[in-house]
């Protein structure tokens, strides 16, 4: 019944990751056909990102009432029933309205669930649970593309994905007594001390953020999805209008970056237990450097800047895994949900802002500053690492 647990969180990992990319894999057609420019799409996403931002700052609340596998059920469905919508919508209001539940469940489940792989698996889990949001995120745009090339519309595709969500949530709720039993069917803390002392409090924002070391992790958790999210946006545009490359040759070594953090995901975990936390994030940061090194280096040769791309992608797998899965040690079992729910926010507010950012910066000065300003990204997580790393040290010393 444990392995099927897990079996269970695998597959609600890949639900992570089945929506994130339908947005954009199937706007091109939508925004034709609901007569609206194209930028419209940012405000769905905004949307969205408004919505995971107050879920994930309310998961600490909600997971210490309901529990993580309740709270990962219902917001696995909220999502489901707002792919539904969008599969049904005919309007772009319409769509924004749908984009609100959309959003809530995204983030709710997202915090939720990596807390409780943080609190009750190892880093290798942690890791492959990763690589398999990714294998969700780059299932989706196939199954859109299959829709669009099949003559079946993006409002088929919105409802593949949806109809995948309403059976995985039917097996979160199946599930729902094994997440008791993940101490061997022993109380958790929280249960024990709810018993004795009443219910539990979750922590306010401002409590959580005046815990030592939250506001550096928050910023290495910033500037980490700000640099994967502008990386996503952006890597194909510096490679054509900067480097000169096909367009087709640039977008299909755009799909490689994502491919090297899944893969780099997948090969992490068979050492993540024997590196730690500490030792993934170094060798990640220390790899993104290498990487940026060949995509900004002035050769003739292209193949460099195209690898170097790909070497960014591996650098960055092990970094938000390994992240995630130290809060516990870091701050306390009984903090690492409102805090994890707290670098959910900063990081959905880093990948909202800093690649519009770098999108103004490019047309002001010139697409060429792109591995720079990745580069300045990476530097600030480096830092704010660091600096956490010895505030945990000394925190745990006394």
């Amino acid at each position: 019944m444990y392995s099927f647990l897990l079996v269970i969180i695998y597959m609600a990992f890949i639900s992570l990751g089945l929506p994130d990319s339908l947005v954009g894999s199937a706007w091109p057609v939508m925004h034709t056909e609901l007569n609206v420019p194209v930028s419209y799409a940012g405000m769905i996403t905004m949307v969205i990102a408004a919505g995971t931002v107050v879920s994930s700052l309310l998961s600490d609340r909600l997971t210490k009432k309901f529990g993580a596998g309740l709270v990962t059920a219902v917001s696995v469905f909220m999502t489901a029933v707002a792919l539904f919508g969008f599969s049904v919508s005919d309007s772009f209001v319409l769509l924004c309205l749908w984009a609100v539940p959309y959003g809530l469940g995204a983030g709710a489940v997202d915090a939720a669930l990596n807390n409780y792989v943080a609190l009750h698996y190892t880093s290798r889990h942690m890791s492959w649970l990763h690589c398999f949001w990714g294998l969700g995120a780059s299932a989706s745009p196939y199954i859109m593309r299959y829709c669009l090339t099949g003559g079946y519309g993006w409002h088929s595709g919105y409802r593949t994905v949806s109809i995948i969500q309403f059976v995985l949530t039917a097996g979160l709720f199946i599930s729902l007594p094994l997440w008791k039993q993940a101490n061997g069917g022993k109380k958790s803390r929280t249960q024990e001390e709810s018993a004795e002392n009443g219910p539990v409090k979750a922590l306010g924002l401002l409590q959580t953020m005046k815990i030592k070391g939250v506001l550096l992790v928050m910023a290495a958790f910033f500037s980490y999805c700000a640099l994967e999210q502008t990386t996503t946006l952006w890597a194909s545009s510096y490679m054509v209008q900067h480097r000169g490359i096909d367009v087709n040759l640039a977008a299909g070594y755009s799909a490689l970056f994502f491919f090297g953090i899944t893969f780099g995901r997948f090969l992490g975990g068979f050492v993540a237990d024997w590196l730690g936390d500490r030792g993934l994030v170094r060798i990640g940061i220390a790899t993104i450097v290498a990487g940026l090194i060949l995509v900004a280096a002035p050769v003739k040769t292209n193949m460099l800047v195209l690898a170097g791309l790909v070497v960014v992608g591996f650098g960055c797998a092990p970094v938000y895994p390994a992240i995630i899965h130290s809060t516990p040690y870091n701050f306390g079992r009984e903090n690492s949900q409102s805090i994890i729910g707290v670098q959910m926010a900063s990081a959905y507010i880093g990948t909202t802002f800093m690649p519009p950012l770098f999108g103004f910066m490019a047309s002001s000065i010139n697409i060429s500053i792109f591995p720079y300003y990745i580069l300045i990204l990476t530097v600030i997580l480096l830092v704010m690492s660091e600096k956490l790393n010895r505030t945990v040290d000394r925190r745990r010393n006394r």
